[in-house]
């Protein structure tokens, strides 16, 4: 990271931990959805292929990432939700699950996968940046928090969305965990929201013994629910501790409905794998299991222009059923 980014970041630490100073003593008298504490984290990180993370190859670029830690009211240590973006980088509707987890009193960590890397989007262009990238930001983040002396490092979550909820579904993977994560921590559950599931991994059932919860839509163009039903019945075969919810009438991020988005658009030349099966090959290489050829984004298979559509009733339903799961999870009173 630059010197400059790194003052930067710094001095609005220094700042924040000023201005909330007096808050954090005091914060019966702010909503419970308003974190009294503020902390942002430049995570080390690297900039690889996918290859190089199934072969556990390290010599990537080095990157610095950021992680935005919003420390929930109450004392001691405390549960924290780790939130993975997806194509189109942090939005709104991450804002409104953080306001959320913050009144139950659980704390949240953003990262922001893109910016240290110079990116803003990669819906059209899904080549710039390996989607398994955002596993590794991920293991980095939780070696931050488990460390951490205002978190409970038994009670942190993962939760992602599209691309973001692809890395929350596969972070469970133990092959993963054991060349990646270093942490000595392990996340005590996994919450993908419209992930893609068409990629099959090597030994991509034998995961974490930690329940994994799924949330999709059945009309989902972007990232078909179809896929990820085919890998929940291979995850059950297996006996794992897998659940998916599935919304008859919710498109892809639906849960923008939160913010009140009820509307339908394409998301105009944003890609898609929709139609292919990509499957790890030999030496970690991504193939396209139609062609027996690599994988990549020039593929016949790869599609353009998905729907994407908010929908206030599912958005209410799926965060009542996360926020009940959580309750229980982290038995909170």
């Amino acid at each position: 990271m630059r010197t400059g980014m790194r003052t930067a970041i710094a001095a609005w630490i220094f700042c924040t931990g000023i201005l909330l100073a007096g808050i954090e003593t005091n914060a019966q008298s702010i909503p419970k959805e308003i974190a009294p504490r503020v902390e942002l984290y430049a995570i080390p990180s690297l900039t690889i292929s996918d290859q190089q993370f199934l072969t556990g190859d390290p010599n990537g670029k080095p990157v610095s990432v950021a992680g935005e830690f919003r420390i929930a009211q109450g004392s001691g240590r405390l549960p924290v939700v780790v939130l993975m973006h997806g194509s189109g980088g942090v939005g709104a509707t991450m804002e409104a699950w953080v306001h959320q987890f913050n009144q139950m009193g659980i704390s949240t960590f953003v990262i922001d996968g893109f910016s240290g890397r110079g990116l803003t989007a990669v819906g059209t262009n899904q080549a710039l940046l390996g989607r398994l990238n955002f596993i590794l930001d991920i293991y980095r983040s939780l070696d931050i928090l488990a460390k951490h002396p205002r978190v409970d490092p038994e009670r942190i979550v993962l939760m992602g969305f599209s691309r973001g909820g692809q890395a929350a579904l596969y972070a469970s993977l133990d092959r993963f965990q054991k060349l990646w994560n270093k942490s000595g921590a392990q996340f005590a559950a996994y919450i993908p929201f419209y992930p893609d599931c068409s990629t099959t991994y090597a030994t991509d059932t034998d995961v974490a013994a930690r329940p994994i919860r799924i949330f999709h839509g059945t009309p989902d163009d972007y990232n078909p629910v179809a896929s990820c039903k085919e890998y929940l019945a291979r995850l059950q075969q297996a006996k794992r501790d897998v659940v998916l919810t599935e919304y008859p009438d919710s498109e892809h991020g639906f849960d923008a409905g939160l913010l009140g988005v009820r509307t339908s658009s394409v998301s105009s030349n944003a890609q898609t794998v929709r139609n292919c099966r990509i499957k790890e090959g030999e030496g970690g290489v991504l193939m396209n299991d139609d062609t027996r050829t690599p994988f990549t984004y020039k593929d016949g298979c790869v599609a353009l222009d998905p729907h994407v559509g908010g929908n206030p009733v599912t958005a209410q339903e799926a965060r009542k059923a996360v926020s009940d799961f959580l309750q229980a999870l982290f038995r909170l009173g």
